[in-house]
């Protein structure tokens, strides 16, 4: 078997498998991001380094609910684990877009250990936000936390969404022991987007507006976006077209 078709094999599977685990907290979270997002709220989303990828995958897209905004890392997580970053890092983001009580924000770190994920998910903690913590736990649950608290973000967190992942994420050997094809962020972009059609579906049944994005390349839509953006006035860092 090829290196792409060992891949696609395992890959599938474990996708799979992330849907079945992470079914019952997805059920569990719908009302509760739901609810905040009915009340007006925002959903705030931050990954450090390879991870950014994750916590954009619903920022602003087609299809996707508008009222989702990132805190961004202008290093790139260059110096994700310099202790005390993350938290100068999220109260100026906090200064800008404001992180208010009942909110949820999603922190995506797959192996649950560096300095800056935890201490996001700290503040919007000590805030009153609802804490969604999005890592692989068999890494986050072996190796220690850089973090001189001790703790891990999957400890810290109030919901976990688990990718799955291996420890080091490659799943394939190509020869040697030197391992290629990660995992966490095409699992980790699914649960999510898993975990928005939830609230779109509950927002649906409760009878509340869905406030979701459309393709700018369709009629109208540039128009419409315009005008759901504007409810959110002050909050979000993408400009709508």
């Amino acid at each position: 078997m090829s290196l792409a078709s060992s891949y696609y094999t395992r890959a599938n599977e474990m996708l799979a498998h992330a849907w079945e685990t992470n079914r019952p907290t997805i059920e569990k979270l719908a009302p509760i991001v739901g609810a905040s997002i009915a009340k007006g709220g925002v959903v705030h989303t931050f990954g450090s380094g390879h991870s950014e990828l994750i916590a954009r995958e619903i920022i602003g897209r087609a299809g996707g609910l508008v009222c989702v905004n990132g805190i961004i890392d202008p290093t790139a997580g260059f110096i994700e684990n310099l202790v005390g970053y993350g938290t100068k890092l999220v109260e100026r983001y906090d200064r800008q877009y404001r992180m208010l009580p009942g909110e949820c924000v999603i922190v995506i770190s797959n192996s649950g250990k560096n300095s800056s994920p935890l201490e996001v998910a700290l503040y919007a903690k000590q805030k009153g936000l609802t804490v969604i913590g999005l890592t692989a736990l068999a890494m986050s649950t072996t190796y220690a936390t850089v973090h001189p608290d001790g703790k891990k973000l999957h400890e810290v967190s109030d919901f976990v969404l688990d990718n799955g992942g291996v420890p080091g994420d490659a799943i394939v050997d190509t020869g040697g022991g030197a391992m290629a094809g990660p995992t966490s962020t095409f699992i980790g972009c699914s649960l999510l987007n898993w975990l928005s059609l939830a609230v779109i579906e509950w927002l649906r049944t409760n009878g509340h507006d869905v406030p979701l994005l459309r393709s700018q390349n369709l009629p109208g839509s540039i128009e419409r976006n315009r005008e759901l953006g504007a409810r959110y006035a002050g909050r979000l860092s993408r400009q709508l077209a």
